[in-house]
């Protein structure tokens, strides 16, 4: 059985698997473990310190990989933001195919150099109504997710479960599923919810080809489902990371009234959280996870997950279900 939708269509992809773009983690090995498996492998433009760099990791994924695979570019709200618009133009003149797109509205300059190169666009939100303006204003597809996510999950803490059919009723383009997923049950129950795929972010940290240091892989594997803590959240920028004696010590200072984002710039600084994926410390910094963990038992190569989930959600869709159809229909006789 294959699993044949919209987004394996768009992609050119085997499986209905989009690999997240991530900070630091989203680089060659991992995206083209993920393309050759038959998913779609993301490198992430802003891991790299230049866009002369992106583009040498770009060829350097083409040189692991004969298969599609996109690259993320995010636009943050930050002082000193880099030179989008060159990424952008690493990106084009590489001939990459698609792109995964997520942040402020000013995401939308970028759109306008991808789309004129007939690059399509999947771009990431956190609720229906950003989802529909970001279809008017002509992605091609759409990445929801849902609150259990890793990262900015947004504001409205609304889980996937009712986020992702509340948006497949609305949406007309491709919808990916994302947030909380990490076999094949969430990814058959995705698909029944209304969309054509799913985007995994967590469960591809712990996996053999994943960038991050041993220690922290083994940490998505001890924690459970309560193994996460928002941050962020007063200062209307939540973020989802890993529960840590870090990222408790940034909530208990950002629950303080007086507090500013100046009390724990210290503690979530993206150079520290640099050391917990490359080094293993982790009283070193934060680090991005989902309520995913919960259903991560194991560290296998992503081409053994991939064929995992994809077994799973076979066995589920042509055995469990239909038997469970037969016995009602058995009863009703």
């Amino acid at each position: 059985m294959a699993f044949k939708t919209r987004i394996t269509d768009m992609l050119g992809i085997e499986h209905p698997i989009v690999q997240g773009g991530m900070q630091q983690v989203g680089r060659a090995p991992l995206a083209a473990a993920v393309s050759n498996a038959g998913g779609f492998g993301i490198l992430t433009g802003l891991t790299q310190p230049t866009p002369a760099a992106l583009s040498e990791e770009i060829e350097r994924c083409r040189a692991m990989t004969s298969k599609p695979f996109g690259v993320n570019m995010t636009v943050f709200p930050t002082i000193n933001a880099p030179d989008y618009k060159a990424y952008a133009q690493a990106i084009i003149d590489a001939g990459i195919e698609a792109v995964e797109t997520a942040g402020t509205p000013a995401v939308a300059e970028l759109w306008e150099m991808f789309r004129a190169h007939g690059i399509r666009i999947l771009h990431k939100c956190t609720s229906v109504r950003h989802a529909l303006s970001a279809e008017r204003k002509g992605v091609d597809a759409i990445s929801i997710d849902g609150f259990e996510c890793a990262g900015h999950p947004g504001e409205d803490d609304i889980p996937g479960l009712i986020l992702i059919p509340a948006a497949a009723d609305e949406v007309k383009i491709p919808l990916i599923a994302s947030g909380g997923i990490a076999d094949g049950r969430g990814m058959v129950a995705a698909l029944a919810l209304g969309a054509d795929g799913v985007n995994m972010g967590t469960r591809f940290c712990a996996t053999e080809e994943a960038p991050i240091h041993p220690r922290v892989k083994q940490a998505y594997v001890d924690n459970d489902e309560r193994g996460t803590n928002l941050i962020f959240r007063k200062f209307h920028n939540t973020a989802r990371v890993g529960k840590s004696a870090v990222s408790d010590e940034v909530v208990r200072i950002s629950a303080q009234p007086e507090s500013t984002f100046a009390d724990i710039q210290h503690l979530v600084a993206g150079a520290k959280g640099q050391i917990v994926i490359e080094q293993g410390d982790l009283d070193a910094g934060i680090y991005w996870a989902s309520m995913a963990q919960g259903l991560i038992h194991d560290i296998p190569t992503v081409a053994a997950l991939i064929e995992r989930m994809v077994a799973e959600a076979e066995a589920i869709v042509a055995q469990r279900l239909p038997a469970m159809v037969s016995e009602r229909a058995a009863r009703a006789a």
